[in-house]
């Protein structure tokens, strides 16, 4: 029997926050758990309605134990363009499906749930009235039903513009809500130590999706932080407020293993591969500088990088260029992840000059989504996803030299001076607007 008949079809209700960053969540995690995402369902858009093939109910409770993009998961039961066409679509539905959850012995409820449009309770009681032709044998409970049963209908995506009747209306069985509470309890606001560019904790769980990390992974952060305090008027950080402690704060702290001080240009590992997913966030040398340890002398970069200094002798810092940080983080994703590894990492770009030719390109792993979050009107970053899918051989650290990819890495390397630039000229446009 074909994989598509022993599917059931399922409605995903998304968040409408990070758009691009939804798909490549949810594609992560049925992958995760043994669900594929067929071509077909790629072109949702900003819609908060999804309908999906997943092989079974316990892959969707998997798939919402970790999404943050989604709200909730329905077994679809109907679906239909008007009222009609959902009741015959429901009449159609295999009665023998709906039995267990129907039966004399059952309690359940159903909710009435509208995107871009209010309805009164007399809307939404004559809405569920018209449902009493489904089977139901059981009882109604509204405070502590067994199933739980919902009708959506989509109004479209314009506020402005809300149209008389649904576009598209949907009838299925709840099986589940995501994980969108961990964004405020994992909230920045209430963490005991932050830095300066501490990352967002819904983006962070995001990354984390992107990355399909699961129990007992090892995941590597090479750009972990600055340690620094930066709360307001904080001169000095206290004794417990460091990563450790963040993660105790969480009653995650059996999951940290250790953090070590390091020049991410010069790894200190030894050859191997030891990372499930390498999840990071490097400077952008806006409000940290990037800069490295090196010497004056030392023989120019790509040809010998490991020079040898006496101990007595004390590195200069010298500047890291955005476009050598990139190709030195995906030579040592090639080199240390495991066969199937991730590298999830955030890449700045100018927007005007922007081409999809800039993201860095290595041999050993392929791309597997690039995801934009706009900062400014003339600047953003993009979340990158890659995977490896080559053994890394020693060659293949020079092989951006020998590609096209290499020339427009160079544009990042100016990132900072448009960065300001663009902040230099919106504050005139806005005094000299003040001054008229």
């Amino acid at each position: 029997m074909a994989l598509s008949c022993t599917l059931n079809r399922y409605l995903l209700l998304m968040a409408q926050e990070h758009l691009e960053f939804r798909l490549p969540e949810i594609k992560s995690l049925l992958l995760l758990f043994g669900g594929q995402f067929a071509s077909s369902q790629e072109t949702y858009g900003k819609s908060p309605f999804w309908i999906l093939s997943i092989p079974s109910e316990d892959i969707a409770r998997n798939l919402m134990k970790r999404t943050v993009c989604a709200k909730s998961i329905f077994e679809l039961w109907g679906h239909g363009q008007s009222p009609e066409e959902l009741y015959s679509s429901l009449k159609n539905y295999p009665v023998e499906k709906m039995v267990p959850f129907l039966h004399s012995d059952s309690t359940y409820k159903i909710k009435i749930h509208t995107f871009n449009k209010t309805l009164t309770q007399e809307e939404k009681i004559k809405r569920i009235d018209a449902l009493e032709f489904l089977p139901f044998e059981g009882k109604v409970n509204l405070k502590k039903p067994q199933h739980v049963f919902s009708v959506l209908e989509d109004y479209g995506l314009d506020p402005n513009c809300i149209p008389e009747n649904p576009h598209n209306i949907y009838f299925g069985r709840w099986i589940a809500d995501g994980q969108r509470e961990l964004i405020e309890s994992y909230s920045v606001k209430k963490r005991h130590f932050i830095g300066n560019t501490s990352m967002d904790a819904g983006l962070s769980f995001i990354m984390a999706n992107h990355g399909k990390v699961k129990e007992n992974d090892i995941v590597f952060d090479p750009f972990v932080g600055t340690g620094k305090a930066t709360r307001k008027n904080q001169k000095w950080r206290g004794p417990d407020e460091n990563i450790r402690a963040n993660l105790r704060q969480y009653g995650l702290e059996k999951y940290y293993l250790d953090v070590l001080v390091s020049d991410a240009s010069k790894p200190s590992w030894r050859k191997g591969t030891y990372f499930d997913a390498i999840i990071t966030d490097p400077p952008y040398g806006i409000r940290e500088s990037t800069r490295r340890t090196g010497s004056q002398k030392e023989i120019p970069k790509g040809i010998e990088k490991w020079e040898k200094c006496p101990e007595s002798h004390v590195p200069v810092s010298l500047s890291y260029h955005l476009s050598d940080m990139f190709l030195d983080l995906l030579n040592f994703a090639a080199e240390t992840l495991v066969l199937g590894g991730r590298l999830v990492y955030w890449l700045p770009v100018y927007t005007p000059e922007y081409t999809e030719e800039m993201v860095p390109w290595h041999p050993c792993l392929e791309l597997v989504s690039n995801c934009e979050q706009k900062l400014s009107s003339h600047t953003s970053r993009r979340l990158i996803t890659m995977e490896k899918v080559k053994k890394f051989e020693n060659r293949d650290q020079y092989s951006h030299l020998l590609s096209d990819h290499f020339l427009p890495y160079q544009g990042h390397n100016s990132f900072r001076e448009k960065y300001f630039s663009g902040v230099t000229k919106r504050i005139a446009k806005e005094e000299k607007s003040t001054q008229e």
